[in-house]
């Protein structure tokens, strides 16, 4: 697997994933980034099947990240996720299409945002927040 770990290294590739750049998906707290060149091929697959704009609530995290940092071990976030802004109507889309490309890891907080990942060390799995 391929790894994107910083923001050279993102622009290089940037033709693979037009519609997203390095600051909405790199982490928050520490402006790092650590990403499969899968998971991005695979998230602009999603963008394009969805035909719009998607507002990236929150990308990558590394394991400094407040958020990670609580936890026992980092969750999705430090491997390959994100939370995007949608509701409504939208909503129904982007989860039919996630669901239709192999998204795995889904978490539903409409009307705010829905969690996406592509984990294959469990189950796929649904949820709410």
């Amino acid at each position: 697997m391929s790894m994107i770990t910083d923001k050279l290294q993102f622009n290089e590739h940037q033709a693979m994933w037009p519609n997203f750049s390095y600051e909405e998906l790199a982490c928050q707290h520490t402006g790092t980034i650590n990403l499969s060149k899968e998971f991005l091929i695979a998230l602009q697959e999603l963008r394009d099947a969805y035909g719009k704009p998607m507002k990236i609530t929150s990308g990558y995290r590394s394991p400094q990240h407040p958020i990670e940092s609580k936890k026992s071990s980092p969750g999705y976030h430090s491997v390959g996720a994100i939370d995007v802004a949608v509701s409504g109507e939208d909503a129904v889309k982007l989860l039919t299409l996630a669901l239709n490309l192999g998204w795995t890891g889904i978490g539903i907080n409409v009307p705010s945002f829905i969690h996406l990942d592509r984990r294959t060390d469990s189950p796929p799995t649904i949820w709410k927040y």
